[in-house]
């Protein structure tokens, strides 16, 4: 890993499972000629993806704060390994924690809040927010109010 010759971006695809991670199998097209790799917290995802590029990370959140540390080791691991120039996430707390560490490396970042949170940003967009280089919501009213951009939705 240390030492290898890019020839394309590396995009690193943060997300836990269930419908963060159907949004971001929806914005694999997007990654199109880039090597990317995925962590989630589902290790059956990778049949999906391959195993080659697929990570796995524990689940966690603010009330979980022991399992919540473990994650953030568990990412600042996989980043170090993989060394990406952009990550993308499209929500949860392990989300945010790559991209807050992913920004220690100089990785351009991007959180996409999951199109659930309808009404207001997700905890951990609002923390995005003053970290991420971009931080999308799904809905164009939760956008207007949060300082968030609004591109659309994924699904």
């Amino acid at each position: 890993m240390f030492g290898r010759k890019k020839t394309a971006p590396v995009v690193l695809a943060v997300s836990s499972s269930g419908g963060h991670w159907t949004q971001m199998q929806r914005l694999a097209p997007a990654f199109s000629g880039a090597e990317v790799h995925y962590a989630t917290t589902d290790e059956t995802a990778s049949e999906q993806v391959g195993t080659r590029n697929f990570h796995v990370f524990p689940d966690a959140n603010k009330d979980t704060p022991l399992r919540l540390l473990i994650c953030a080791l568990t990412l600042a691991w996989i980043v170090l390994r993989v060394r990406p120039d952009v990550i993308v996430s499209t929500g949860a707390a392990g989300g945010f924690l790559a991209i807050r560490i992913g920004r220690v490396f100089g990785a351009r970042t991007m959180f996409i809040d999951s199109i659930a949170n309808a009404r207001n940003l997700s905890v951990s967009a609002r923390l995005a927010l003053n970290v991420a280089d971009h931080v999308l919501s799904q809905w164009p009213g939760v956008a207007a109010k949060t300082g968030a951009e609004y591109r659309g939705a994924v699904i």
